[in-house]
């Protein structure tokens, strides 16, 4: 199985260390056919990003395009989900000029709302610390239904690490996911997904996508940690949006 796509990949715009180009030339030297440049949006407390930043990337990769011809660069992202209703913290217009979008649940943004900043930070917050059963199934409802609202509203091509930081009910997100075209992200720069999920997202008609969530170019396709459990679980070309 190779993959031939790196759709999440992080530069300077926020909490990368390296450059668009120095992310592209990894990807060159890995022998992908495609790079996506994904950074967080704007809600995510403590980044650089701005929405402004976005159209000075689209500047910049279409520059890239003409020098490096031999390759597919794309400008995504990875937009945060700001509340309970599947709220982005970008913008219609700002989605329009990128070639893909990717949303994920992240612990510390900042919410639309003081309710949705009580549901989706304090509510998670309190659930990890006090352990209670009956919370912790209140808030994996809360943020798997805020996720499949992002998704019927909006034009996703991958869901980013599901599970990592807050819990989501896999079955109703697999199948929601399923159902809008959605690809469920097997991250290989985390690491933390295990077999028992992508049995149960595959077993719902879940497709998959391989990303590495490089934060430096050296880890552009880098895949590593994803294959091995893709291997495991047995998953197939046809089950992954970006292999062969």
């Amino acid at each position: 199985m190779k993959i031939w796509a790196d759709y999440h990949t992080h530069t300077r715009y926020s909490h990368g260390t390296g450059t668009i180009e120095q992310n592209v030339k990894a990807a060159i030297e890995k022998g992908l056919r495609a790079v996506g440049i994904s950074e967080h949006g704007p809600g995510n407390i403590g980044l650089r990003i701005k929405l402004k930043d976005f159209y000075k990337m689209r500047d910049e990769i279409e520059r890239l395009k003409s020098k490096y011809k031999n390759i597919k660069i794309l400008l995504g992202c990875e937009a945060n989900v700001i509340s309970l209703d599947g709220d982005l913290d970008i913008p219609n217009e700002v989605l329009s000029i990128l070639d893909y979008t990717m949303v994920g649940l992240h612990p510390l943004i900042w919410p639309r709302s003081f309710k949705d900043g009580l549901s989706l930070l304090f509510e998670n917050v309190l659930a990890r610390a006090v352990g209670s059963n009956w919370l912790l199934e209140k808030v994996m409802r809360q943020n798997t239904l805020a996720l499949i609202r992002a998704i019927s509203k909006n034009k996703i091509k991958i869901i980013t690490h599901p599970g990592l930081h807050l819990p989501i009910d896999t079955a109703k997100l697999a199948q929601a996911a399923a159902k809008y075209g959605t690809a469920l992200e097997i991250n290989a720069g985390h690491g933390y997904m295990t077999k028992e999920y992508i049995a149960i997202a595959k077993a719902c008609g879940a497709k998959f996508a391989i990303g590495s969530d490089a934060h430096h170019p050296k880890n552009v396709g880098n895949f590593k940690r994803a294959l091995e459990i893709v291997k495991e679980v047995g998953l197939s070309e046809d089950d992954i949006i970006n292999a062969e």
